[in-house]
C-alpha cells in the first residue's frame, strides 16, 4: 500500500507538467516549490512604502523569523527586500546588498521572477548607497567650507575689534590732548 502511495505521488509528480507549473504571476515560469508569487513581494513591498509603522513592523519581523526559522532563497529575499526598502526602522542597505548578492548566487533555486527582484533591487540599494554616500560627503564638504568661513569670519571679526580698540585708544589720547591743550588756551586767556 505505501509502495502504492509512493508510485502514485510519483506519478502524480510526472504528471506535473509544464501548464501546472506555471506560476500564475508568471506564466511562462516555471514553478519552484515553496517560492511564494511575485505578488507577495510586491504586496510586502507595498505595505512598507504605505508608511504604517505597526504594519512594517510586522511585516519586519515576519519576514527576519522566515529567513531564520527557514532560510532558503525565497525567505532570504523577502527579508532582503523589506531591509532595503527605505523609511522605515528595519531598514538596513548594507545587509541587503549583502544578502542580495548572496541570493543571486543562488539563481538555479529561484524563479525568474525572484532573480528580477533580486537583481532590481540589488542595483537601487547600491544606487541609493552611491547617492548617501555622496550626500555624506556634499554635507562634510559643506561643513568643513562652512567652518573654514566662520573661522575666516571670527578672524575678520578679531581684527576688526583689535583695530576698533586701537582707535578708541588713540582717540581718547588725542581727546586727553586737546582737552590739555583747550584747557592751556583758556589759561593763557584768563591771564590776559
Amino acid at each position: 500500500v505505501s509502495l502504492l502511495g509512493c508510485a502514485q505521488t510519483g506519478s502524480w509528480l510526472d504528471n506535473f507538467g509544464s501548464d501546472e507549473r506555471r506560476s500564475p504571476s508568471a506564466p511562462n515560469e516555471d514553478l519552484i516549490l515553496g517560492a511564494p508569487p511575485t505578488e507577495d513581494y510586491l504586496r510586502d513591498l507595498a505595505d512598507i512604502a504605505s508608511g504604517d509603522p505597526a504594519r512594517q513592523a510586522e511585516i519586519f519581523a515576519d519576514a527576519r523569523a522566515a529567513s531564520q526559522l527557514t532560510p532558503n532563497p525565497s525567505t532570504n529575499l523577502r527579508y532582503a527586500l523589506v531591509l532595503a526598502a527605505p523609511g522605515h526602522p528595519g531598514s538596513d542597505p548594507q545587509l541587503a546588498q549583502s544578502m542580495l548578492r548572496e541570493i543571486l548566487a543562488q539563481a538555479p533555486l529561484m524563479t525568474q521572477s525572484e532573480i528580477a527582484l533580486a537583481t532590481r533591487h540589488l542595483r537601487a540599494v547600491e544606487e541609493m548607497m552611491v547617492r548617501e554616500s555622496e550626500t555624506r560627503r556634499l554635507r562634510e564638504s559643506s561643513s568643513r567650507a562652512q567652518r573654514t568661513q566662520e573661522q575666516a569670519v571670527s578672524q575678520r571679526l578679531s581684527r576688526v575689534e583689535a583695530e576698533n580698540r586701537r582707535l578708541r585708544e588713540e582717540l581718547t589720547a588725542a581727546e586727553e590732548k586737546l582737552e590739555a591743550i583747550t584747557s592751556i588756551e583758556r589759561e593763557i586767556r584768563d591771564q590776559e
